[in-house]
């Protein structure tokens, strides 16, 4: 650091951890005591005029502070040890937010998409009791959802409310609420829940089928549990993204907001504040990779009507049911059973008075095709059977002792057991409800004798179609 006086004869010199030394320069240059003299070849300087420069410095600063300030900006003067120096401050007046009516006409800023619907989001607290072994253990699970109706219905994920003993519901205003299950429907992971109580605020429902990528969606719930009321903007990255939920295919709406556990069974809105999903799932990693910035919500269109029919009957009365225990098709079966076809659906057993039953579907067949969709999995049965209600009438193409052959099939209701009780394969693979578990080579020792070959498969069995 370099320090000038009126003759330029002293600087600093630092080193760290040392005081500060003034030293002559002459210490440096000179050895002689004698005083300095003035260069005489030196040309002197005409002394400029100091004061008219400040003052017209003093005039453009004055300038450029007025300017600033009628642009919103106020400068604070800061005296400091190293002078005065100014921090430029914006003085603008931040606009009241307005809760604006939903109307599906008018596009809205996204403060006020939040605050013309934080009245209608809740967050939702489970607490479920498990018992395996004969050991009973408690826990605990969060998620979201949103009023439909002004008399306390609201509606939000399945695997949210999934056998919970207690659901406890708490509103923006901090108001906590018992919830009573009505009722759900596992495949398209929507459940009805319903407080007591009057005037409380339901959403607009809006139409899923008109998003376009690139739309922009904002999604409200309670991010971990405790991030309450959080909104988390984005745009939609696809419409109709057909995934993989446990086992379970969904047609989804693919968003790039932020999405964490707790959102789900929350709103996904839209830019006119209608709700146009439901938030559903997310993924965290893919094939050991970190993923961000992929969400997915259940489009509203598809699961309406199935969200009406359980607030007035508890479950969906009209959802298409086979009646029989489907298992996937793969080699190693094909193998064992000596089968011509390693993929389809194997049917391993069949209801009595079923659906199936009366198509003269039997145990050991394998469902390849029905109407013109082809059927390798058992997801692609459930999804296929999706497009279905009850009363339709399907060709199933089966595969049956070295043959191929059609049935013509009327579906039945689903039951109302079905849309509750958990399945065998959930039973064996640690359900807490118990039960009968099929093990499809039962049929093989069936068919073939016990012990043919010694070993059993212990593959995964599926739900009741």
């Amino acid at each position: 650091m370099y320090y000038e006086d009126e003759n330029n004869l002293y600087h600093y010199s630092y080193r760290k951890g040392d005081k500060a030394e003034r030293v002559r320069d002459a210490d440096y240059a000179e050895t002689s005591s004698e005083p300095l003299k003035a260069d005489p070849w030196e040309e002197k300087k005409p002394k400029k005029n100091r004061l008219g420069m400040k003052l017209a410095a003093l005039a453009l600063v004055c300038a450029l502070i007025g300017g600033a300030t009628g642009a919103g900006i106020t400068h604070h003067a800061v005296t400091s040890a190293h002078g005065s120096t100014e921090i430029a401050v914006s003085d603008r007046q931040v606009a009241e937010v307005q809760t604006v009516k939903v109307d599906g006409k008018k596009q809205l800023t996204m403060p006020e998409v939040y605050a013309a619907n934080v009245n209608s989001v809740v967050s939702i607290n489970v607490s479920t009791t498990t018992n395996v072994f004969g050991r009973t253990t408690e826990s605990a699970a969060s998620g979201s959802g949103f009023f439909i109706t002004k008399d306390g219905y609201i509606l939000t994920n399945y695997h949210v409310i999934e056998g919970a003993n207690t659901v406890k519901v708490t509103t923006y205003d901090g108001t906590t609420y018992d919830a009573a299950v009505i009722g759900g429907d596992e495949d398209y992971d929507i459940a009805v829940i319903k407080v007591e109580g009057t005037g409380f605020q339901p959403v607009v429902i809006g139409k899923s089928g008109s998003v376009q990528i690139g739309e922009t969606v904002a999604a409200v719930g309670n991010p971990l549990g405790e991030l309450t009321f959080s909104m988390s903007q984005g745009i939609v990255s696809c419409v109709n993204r057909a995934i993989n939920v446990d086992g379970k295919p969904f047609n989804m709406i693919q968003v790039d907001c932020s999405i964490n556990p707790g959102n789900s069974g929350g709103p996904l809105f839209n830019s006119y504040g209608e709700v146009i999903g439901i938030v559903s799932a997310k993924y965290s990693s893919y094939s050991n990779t970190t993923v961000e910035g992929i969400g997915f919500a259940i489009p509203i269109d598809d699961v309406l009507a199935m969200v009406k029919d359980i607030m007035t009957n508890g479950y969906v009365t009209n959802k298409a049911y086979i009646g029989i225990t489907p298992q996937t098709m793969n080699a190693q079966m094909a193998q064992q059973f000596r089968y011509d076809v390693t993929q389809g659906v194997f049917v391993c057993s069949v209801e009595e008075g079923s659906a199936a039953e009366k198509a003269g579907l039997k145990m050991g067949d394998v469902i390849t095709k029905i109407d013109d969709k082809t059927i390798t999995s058992y997801e692609d049965l459930v999804a296929v059977k999706k497009s279905y209600s009850a009363g339709d009438t399907a060709t199933f193409t089966i595969y049956r002792e070295g043959k191929t052959q059609t049935v013509e099939l009327t579906f039945d209701a689903a039951p109302q057991t079905q849309e509750t009780a958990q399945d065998s394969s959930q039973q064996q693979q640690g359900g807490s409800n118990g039960g009968y578990y099929y093990n499809p080579w039962d049929f093989f020792n069936s068919f073939f004798g016990n012990g043919y070959y010694g070993s059993s498969y212990s593959g995964e069995s599926r739900d009741a179609a």
